[in-house]
């Protein structure tokens, strides 16, 4: 069977030798897994890591350095061992917490944002193991409202308001949703829950039979009634192709994005890529933008770029770079959507335009 891949460090504590052994079939199935066991335990095993410390200073440090933890032992040691570590549901790993015999597996902190109701699963699975999972969405079945999109690759802009909508979203109060951008298939839309109310004016979210509100856009919202209310979610739909000289500084990028996304009302969360015209070797700053910012680069050749229709080509781009368009025509070809921002100059060494992806 193919290994688990849970793209972030595990650490997994064990603290018998039954809970050695499973930890070794987790490690097994569970990539970028560490194991910790007390020192007197200690083989030649090479895989595991010993410890001599107590365990409770060892999981201090632990808490700090892994996305997930697992701890294979009772559920009321792990608790009164973390609880001095504990921060919020945004920055905590998740804990998942396994017997001695391996019988259940228990999803006990950061069920949704740190993924350990999915971790719990996926291990319950390997060991035939009980899941417990008691985050109040999921044995509701309803919509988790921090979880909302996780797959896209959505973001949350602010988190102050997940707590009060989602105690809303489970007490099956009236929850609107409004969407203008991402994708539309976060949820069986033909299966919503009964206390959803889908809406196609933002405003419509004032209405007093709605209590809170989700909100899927890419848009800046200035409304501070409808924003107190409201959870936003930021879709991944903007491609910012951007037109450079090779001493183009990160500086002058930067500054340069910002503006045209304010100007035009654009979430910078919302940003999917970056696109522009392959040189033929890498430019600094635009490398050092992306990687600073964690955005994907897509460069695209001069002919390919010639070929897209673009609303304002220019005869000095095409003879210099050799295609008439670097900016609209990379976000365009990129997004394979529509080009939002038309190409926004800022002499004498940046050129700005932005397209919005095409969903389904």
């Amino acid at each position: 069977m193919d290994n688990i891949n849970t793209n972030y460090k595990t650490a997994i504590i064990a603290i018998t030798k039954n809970g050695i052994a499973i930890a070794k079939q987790i490690q097994n199935r569970v990539n970028d897994s560490d194991i910790y066991v007390p020192d007197k335990f200690r083989t030649s095993e090479s895989k595991i890591i010993y410890f001599a410390e107590p365990v409770s200073q060892k999981i201090g440090a632990l808490f700090g350095n892994y996305s997930s933890i697992i701890c294979i032992f009772s559920l009321g040691a792990v608790i009164r061992l973390i609880s001095p570590f504990l921060r919020d549901k945004k920055s905590d790993p998740a804990v998942v917490v396994i017997d001695d015999t391996a019988k259940f597996a228990i999803s006990a902190l950061s069920g949704h944002l740190g993924g350990a109701n999915e971790l719990t699963l996926r291990i319950s699975g390997m060991l035939n193991a009980i899941p417990v999972i008691t985050t109040a969405a999921d044995v509701n079945n309803t919509i988790a409202i921090d979880l909302l999109g996780k797959k896209f690759g959505w973001t949350i802009e602010d988190l102050r308001n997940v707590t009060r909508v989602s105690a809303m979203m489970v007490n099956e109060e009236k929850i609107g949703v409004f969407q203008d951008a991402g994708e539309k298939d976060w949820w069986d839309m033909d299966k919503l829950p009964k206390n959803i109310k889908l809406v196609t004016n933002l405003y419509d979210l004032l209405q007093d039979e709605i209590k809170g509100a989700i909100i899927i856009s890419d848009r800046i919202i200035t409304n501070d009634t409808v924003l107190n209310k409201s959870v936003l979610y930021r879709p991944k739909t903007l491609v910012i192709g951007v037109g450079l000289h090779w001493n183009t500084t990160e500086e002058t990028i930067q500054t340069g994005i910002k503006k045209v996304l304010e100007e035009s009302k654009l979430s910078f969360g919302s940003i999917k890529s970056i696109a522009s015209l392959d040189k033929g070797k890498r430019i600094k700053g635009l490398d050092d933008y992306c990687k600073n910012n964690n955005f994907p680069l897509i460069l695209f050749p001069r002919d390919e770029l010639d070929k897209v229709n673009v609303p304002n080509p220019s005869e000095i781009v095409g003879r210099f770079e050799g295609t008439s368009s670097v900016a609209e025509a990379s976000s365009i070809a990129e997004s394979n959507g529509n080009l939002v921002v038309p190409k926004y100059k800022f002499p004498p060494d940046l050129t700005v335009a932005i397209s919005r992806v095409q969903m389904e």
